[in-house]
């Protein structure tokens, strides 16, 4: 099953930030279906079939860049949930980069820009989901962080095997 499983490519957060965000999924998110670590999601399908070419490609990205200037913007509405809402064009960049090298094997989801986030809640009534975005408009601090690497993942049908972490140092 792991080797047809489709691959994840995730944004690592610095510590601090990971940990706000975990502590809030923890408090919001509903237990039985939190299930990985707070994340910041750059592709979602990649096929398993590229998984070399993807290993290859990530580390010769970690390689190159220095950590990647990112904002905490504030609270973002996911309709029945919450995220933490991120500005980074530079990540955005990346990104792009690394769509472009696996073109013809992204679905047309994953060849739109996303928008960079990490989800805090999820699947909650809009009442709920409203309260907390209110909550963290008033709590929660913008500030600048650096991404501090990549990851890939392999989703197993709800939880994900990490296959590898890349810390930027260029």
């Amino acid at each position: 099953m792991s080797g047809r499983a489709p691959q994840i490519v995730t944004a690592e957060l610095p510590a601090d930030l990971r940990a706000l965000a975990e502590r809030l999924r923890q408090a919001h998110y509903p237990a039985d279906r939190n299930q990985v670590a707070a994340h910041v999601t750059l592709f979602r399908a990649v096929p398993p079939s590229c998984e070399e070419e993807l290993h290859d490609a990530l580390g010769a990205a970690a390689r190159q860049h220095a950590p990647i200037a990112a904002h905490l913007v504030g609270a973002m509405s996911l309709g029945t949930g919450t995220a933490l809402r991120i500005d980074s064009p530079a990540m955005l960049a990346l990104r792009a980069e690394l769509a472009g090298r696996f073109h013809g094997l992204l679905t047309p989801q994953e060849l739109s820009e996303p928008r960079l986030h990490v989800t805090v809640q999820n699947k909650m009534p809009e009442k709920e989901a409203k309260a907390l975005q209110e909550e963290l408009a008033r709590t929660l601090e913008p500030r600048d962080f650096r991404f501090a690497g990549l990851a890939l993942h392999r989703y197993l049908d709800g939880p994900w095997e990490t296959i590898n972490r890349w810390s930027f140092r260029g």
